[in-house]
C-alpha cells in the first residue's frame, strides 16, 4: 500500500471504495435481520448514510480536515435506521479528530478511529454490546495498539479483530444468538472498511453507481403551469451554504444576518447554522435575490429551487401543504407506512406524513424538510417504529428553527394511541408532550407476516414461508394458513383492561378473511369494540393494536 499520508482525494477514494463493497453484499447483510420477516434494512441504511458522504466531492486545494467535515455532515444528513446513526456518527468522531490537519498518517487515522467510537457510543443513550457499537470500539482499539507503521497494516489489524468480535457477537447479545445470525451492522461496517482499505490500494474504481437512489421523481405534470400560467406562490428556495474564511470571520458569524434578509423578501423562513454550514429555507418570487446575498459569505453544496404554483397545482386537495402555511404553534410528523395508514393519520391530525419504505427508512434529513414544511413553533414527531427514532433524534439535534419533540412512539399502535389523544388547545407543550407520551402507556401492538427463514424461536420450528404472529420480539403464533395465525395470535393476547381491537389490514390481506378474524374476536373477547383500517401496509399482512 503506497499511500502513506491520505489527504482529501484519497478519502474520497475511499468512500467510494467503502460504499462500493457494501453495495455488492448490502442484501447479504440485510438477510441478517434479528427477526425473520422481511424487513432487513440495515445494508440499505448503511450504504445509502455512506453515499450521503460520498455525493459531497472535495474542491481543489482543500485540506482532509475540512473535506472530512463536509463528507461527516452529508452523512449525518443521510442517516437513517439506528445503524445509519451510528455509522455517521462514527464519521463525525473521524471528522473530528481529523479537524485542522492537511494530511494524516497512520496515526492520526488510528486517534480519529477511536474519536469516532466515543461519538459513535454517545450517539445512543443506552449502548448495548454485541452491535456494531462494540465490533467499532474493539477493532479500533486493537488497531491503535498495534502502532502500525503503515495503512495496510493497520486495516489488516482492524479488519482481523472486527471478524472475530463479530463472530462473538451472538455470545453477547441473547436475541442474536437465538436468531442464529452475527451483528448486521457490525457485518456492514467490516465490508465498509474492507473497501476503503482496499481503494487505498488502488482495487476499487473511483467511478460508481448509486445502487439505490435517495430521491425519487416526484412525477410532476408540467402542464400545470403553461405559458399563461402566474406564478402565484412563488418559489421554494432551499439551500445548503459553505461559510467561506475567505469570505466572512466564520467563528463570530451570525447567522440571523440572512435571516433578517430572507423575512424581508419572502416567507416560510427557516435559516440555521450547523459548523460552517448553512441550511436555507425560504418562500420567495425572487430566488436569485436570495443567492446573491448569500454568496457573500460562503459557497453552494446543494442549491434547490421549485415552483411552488406547479407543487400546489399537483397536490391532492386534501394536503396539508396544499396551500400556503402561515406559521402555526403546534405541528405533528409521523412516520407511517401504506395509505391507508398514511391517511388515518392525517385525518387524526397528524401534518406531515413521512413515508417509511422497505429497506429505507427515512433520513435525519427527510425530517429537517419535514420540520420546514409544517412551519410550526413547536413540532412533535412520531416515528412509529424503534429503527427510526434516532434519525428523528439526530435531525432535532441538528434544527434549529423550531422546538422539536421526538415522541419515544416504536410502532404504529403507539402512533395511533398517541393522535387519540392530541389536543394542543392548552398552548402547552410540555402537557401536550406528556399527555402523547402517557396516551401510549398500555397499548399492545401485534403484528402478522412471512417468516422468511428456516429458525427456532420461542418454542416454534418456524418454516420459510409461514406466517407467524408476535409481538416485538416475541413470536406467539405460527401456523401455514394466514387467517389461524392470526386467530392464533389473538387467543394468546391479554385483553384484560383493554376494550378496543383495531385491525390495520395489509395489502396481501382480503376482506372476507378480515371479517373472519373480526368475529373470532367477538366470539373469544365479548365486549371487545372491534374496528378496521385498510392500511396497505407491506410485510405485515395484519397489525392489531389493542388498547
Amino acid at each position: 500500500m503506497e499511500t502513506q499520508h491520505i489527504d482529501s482525494a484519497a478519502l474520497l477514494n475511499m468512500l467510494r471504495g467503502a460504499y462500493d463493497n457494501l453495495n455488492r453484499h448490502a442484501d447479504e447483510v440485510n438477510d441478517l435481520n434479528v427477526f425473520p420477516i422481511p424487513d432487513g434494512d440495515t445494508g440499505y441504511n448503511m450504504l445509502l448514510t455512506t453515499q450521503g458522504g460520498m455525493r459531497i466531492l472535495p474542491t481543489d486545494g482543500e485540506t482532509l480536515g475540512a473535506y472530512a467535515r463536509r463528507a461527516s455532515d452529508g452523512m449525518l444528513l443521510a442517516a437513517r435506521g439506528n445503524s445509519g446513526v451510528i455509522l455517521s456518527q462514527f464519521a463525525d468522531g473521524i471528522a473530528a479528530g481529523l479537524n485542522g490537519k492537511e494530511t494524516a498518517d497512520v496515526k492520526d487515522i488510528a486517534d480519529a478511529f477511536l474519536t469516532g467510537v466515543k461519538h459513535a457510543y454517545d450517539a445512543v443513550v443506552e449502548p448495548t454490546e454485541g452491535t456494531v457499537l462494540t465490533v467499532m470500539r474493539e477493532a479500533s482499539e486493537y488497531a491503535a495498539q498495534q502502532r502500525c507503521s503503515d495503512y495496510e497494516a493497520y486495516f489488516s489489524a482492524f479488519l482481523t479483530q472486527a471478524k472475530e468480535t463479530l463472530r462473538k457477537t451472538p455470545e453477547m447479545l441473547d436475541v442474536l444468538k437465538k436468531a442464529g445470525v452475527v451483528d448486521s451492522g457490525g457485518a456492514g461496517l467490516i465490508y465498509l472498511v474492507e473497501g476503503a482499505s482496499a481503494a487505498l490500494s488502488g482495487e476499487v474504481p473511483t467511478e460508481y453507481v448509486p445502487a439505490v437512489s435517495v430521491t425519487a421523481d416526484n412525477g410532476l405534470n408540467l402542464d400545470l403551469f403553461n405559458e399563461d400560467s402566474e406564478l402565484t406562490f412563488g418559489y421554494c428556495t432551499e439551500l445548503l451554504l459553505r461559510l467561506q474564511n475567505a469570505k466572512t470571520d466564520i467563528s463570530s458569524f451570525n447567522v440571523d444576518i440572512i435571516k433578517d434578509f430572507l423575512q424581508s423578501i419572502g416567507d416560510s423562513v427557516v435559516c440555521f447554522q450547523s459548523g460552517s454550514i448553512v441550511k436555507i429555507h425560504v418562500h420567495t418570487k425572487e430566488p436569485y435575490r436570495v443567492l446573491e446575498f448569500c454568496q457573500k459569505y460562503g459557497e453552494y453544496l446543494t442549491v434547490k429551487i421549485e415552483n411552488m404554483s406547479l407543487q400546489h397545482n399537483n397536490l391532492p386537495s386534501d394536503s396539508p401543504l396544499a396551500g400556503h402555511e402561515e406559521r402555526k404553534p403546534f405541528a405533528v410528523v409521523a412516520v407511517a407506512s401504506g395509505e391507508g395508514i398514511k391517511q388515518t393519520f392525517r385525518d387524526m391530525g397528524a401534518d406531515y406524513i413521512i413515508e417509511d419504505k422497505i429497506g429505507m427508512n427515512p433520513s435525519a434529513d427527510n425530517f429537517i424538510e419535514a420540520f420546514e414544511a409544517v412551519n410550526a413553533d413547536t413540532i412533535f414527531v412520531l416515528p412509529n417504529n424503534g429503527n427510526i427514532i434516532l434519525a428523528a433524534q439526530q435531525a432535532a439535534k441538528m434544527y434549529e428553527g423550531s422546538d422539536i419533540r421526538v415522541i419515544n412512539s416504536k410502532s404504529v399502535g403507539d402512533g395511533y394511541a398517541a393522535l387519540t389523544m392530541l389536543d394542543t388547545d392548552s398552548g402547552d407543550a410540555d402537557l401536550i408532550e406528556e399527555e402523547l407520551t402517557g396516551a401510549m402507556q398500555g397499548v399492545v401492538t401485534a403484528g402478522v407476516s412471512k417468516c422468511v427463514r428456516n429458525t427456532e424461536m420461542d418454542g416454534f420450528m418456524l418454516e420459510e414461508g409461514q406466517y407467524i404472529g408476535f409481538i416485538g420480539k416475541e413470536i406467539l403464533a405460527a401456523d401455514n394458513d394466514r387467517r389461524d395465525a392470526a386467530c392464533m395470535l389473538i387467543d394468546r393476547l391479554d385483553f384484560t383492561d383493554h376494550e378496543i381491537c383495531i385491525i390495520v389490514r395489509g395489502e396481501d390481506s382480503d376482506e372476507e378473511e378480515t371479517q373472519e378474524i373480526v368475529s373470532h374476536i367477538k366470539h373469544t373477547h365479548r365486549g371487545c369494540e372491534v374496528y378496521t383500517i385498510d392500511g396497505g401496509q407491506e410485510i405485515y399482512s395484519y397489525i392489531l393494536i389493542v388498547e
